[in-house]
């Protein structure tokens, strides 16, 4: 699921680095930036977005009074060096709050949490594959070849059953913002299988294509449930 966003913010070193952590994330696609809310205004009369990042303080009209303004708006992330405005942000229902300078792993929570409340009211559409991060690539991997997720270190290694290995970065909320509950689940903390791969379970360890994969405690209930 693609999430179209729109920028506006004034400050040109703010709105670069929206912009870069943006591109990181394969989902999120830009639709236009502004440096004033005015010409945001006008865009959103016609035009559809899905979330705007927003600064808060600006000449002619501020993030606030533009929320104030539009009716029917898209989600909004507010991003400010202000934390007075928070309470008044979190009233008119914005998504998330982010405080300048923010890192990376804040900018991708606040994306994330928007991500799960759209697909909450969208039609579920599930594309057969997904895209991954690999040092400066994105590799396809097709749903259907899936067979499991290990943890390892600070890394994610994806196993196909082509006996293809995929390390990336992406943390396992990632992934699983990425991958179809019904047929993926979380078993340990180290370990997110394909439900369908499973070969057979017994004693707390799953079999899948001679791998062996533990289920732990914490996952163990949510598990059971679902095979049954």
């Amino acid at each position: 699921m693609n999430i179209n966003y729109i920028i506006i913010e004034d400050e040109p070193l703010a709105m670069l680095r929206i912009q870069q952590y943006a591109q990181k994330i394969p989902f999120l696609k830009m639709l236009r930036a502004f440096d004033n809310a005015l010409e945001a205004i006008i865009f959103l009369q016609t035009e559809k977005a899905d979330l705007i990042f927003l600064d808060i303080q600006m000449d002619c009209l501020s993030g606030i009074q533009l929320l104030e303004s539009i009716k029917q708006r898209p989600e909004v992330i507010i991003t400010t060096a202000f934390d007075e405005y928070a309470v008044k942000g979190f009233e008119l229902e914005v998504a998330d709050y982010l405080v300048k300078p923010f890192p990376f792993e804040r900018f991708l929570q606040a994306v994330i949490k928007v991500q799960n409340k759209l697909k909450s009211t969208r039609p579920a559409i599930q594309e057969p594959y997904l895209f991954v991060r690999s040092g400066f690539q994105y590799i396809k991997i097709f749903l259907e070849d899936l067979l499991f997720i290990e943890g390892v270190r600070d890394y994610r290694k994806i196993i196909c059953r082509d006996n293809r290995k995929t390390m990336t970065s992406e943390t396992f909320t990632m992934l699983e913002s990425k991958l179809p509950g019904s047929q993926f689940c979380r078993v340990h903390k180290s370990f997110l299988i394909s439900l369908n791969k499973i070969e057979s379970v017994e004693k707390d360890r799953i079999t899948i294509q001679n791998n062996v994969i533990p289920i732990s405690d914490m996952y163990r209930a949510d598990f059971y449930k679902r095979i049954k």
